[in-house]
Parts: structure tokens; C-alpha cells; sequence
């Protein structure tokens, strides 16, 4: 039988898509950002501090902290959908991997993937295909790249949710 408990412990993300400046050498320190019992398992929480937006969000695999901004247009994600790991951009149906930080879904608009393969216009589940009229429009949305996440540390210490911010 398998365990379904939520795991109350940071999730693992690719150590090489951590934020700049969030490593213990950078002068990163770890700030108390919420309380574990107001996030409970499936939810996503935009934190703040200073100018830096924070997405929150409470995996299957764990707790997770990625700028609250979609890699492909800066959406805040806290106003997307979770499913499992993955996060749905509320504004061009972009759906991104929290666990590896890759896209699951390219966005609507297209656009480059982050390793720079190009995906065209599409149009939403069940509608019309969009045409992508030429002029600087269309050429700005085969230049936008979908970057991957940048994931700040995590630890759970006594009921707290604490993340390391740069400095």
C-alpha cells in the first residue's frame, strides 16, 4: 500500500537552476516566509519581499519556492492552476514542471523552448488555430524564449516555511 501522505519537506529541484545569490557562499540567509499549515497540499502562495515576488507552492513531491512569474511572459503563476507538479499559467495556457523546472505545455503564443527549438502559434484546448499574422508581433513571439525556473532553497523548521533570499 502506498503511502499518500503530503510530504512536509522541501521539495528536490535541479541544483543548477538555483537563483543566483541563494547560496550559503553568496551571503544567503534563510527568511521565515509562512507558516506550513497555510499552505496546505496543492496550493500555491505568492510571498513578497522588497521587489522579488515569491510562488510558493505545496507538491506532491514537497514544498517548492520559484519567482511567482511565468518563464515565458511573467504572469504571476500564483493565479494559475497546480496539478501534481505541474503549474498552469493563468494567461496563455503555458503548463510548467515545478519538479524540473522544464515546460509541459507550450504556451498559446509559442515561441522558443528553452533549449531553442521553435513551437508555433496554437490555439486553446478546443478552439480555432490562431493565425500568426506576420509584422514585428509575430516576429517578437518567435524571439520569446520560455526560460526554466530559478528555485530558492527551502527548509521546514519547526512548523515554518523558510526560504533563502539573496542578499
Amino acid at each position: 500500500m502506498s503511502d499518500r501522505r503530503p510530504k512536509l519537506h522541501p521539495a528536490p529541484y535541479p541544483a543548477a537552476l538555483q537563483a543566483p545569490g541563494t547560496s550559503a557562499e553568496s551571503g544567503a540567509s534563510f527568511e521565515r516566509l509562512s507558516e506550513l499549515g497555510d499552505l496546505p497540499p496543492g496550493t500555491l502562495r505568492r510571498i513578497s519581499r522588497g521587489d522579488l515576488d515569491l510562488l510558493l507552492a505545496h507538491t506532491p513531491e514537497g514544498i517548492v519556492a520559484v519567482d511567482d512569474r511565468c518563464p515565458h511572459m511573467a504572469a504571476p503563476l500564483s493565479l494559475g492552476v497546480l496539478e501534481g507538479c505541474v503549474v498552469a499559467c493563468p494567461l496563455h495556457e503555458g503548463r510548467f514542471d515545478l519538479s524540473t523546472g522544464d515546460p509541459v505545455q507550450m504556451p498559446t503564443t509559442g515561441g522558443l523552448d528553452p533549449d531553442g527549438t521553435y513551437h508555433p502559434v496554437r490555439s486553446p484546448a478546443g478552439g480555432e488555430a490562431k493565425p500568426d499574422v506576420p509584422g514585428r508581433k509575430a516576429d517578437a513571439r518567435r524571439l520569446t524564449r520560455v526560460r526554466r525556473f530559478r528555485y530558492y532553497p527551502v527548509r521546514i523548521v519547526e512548523g515554518d516555511i523558510e526560504v533563502a533570499l539573496p542578499r
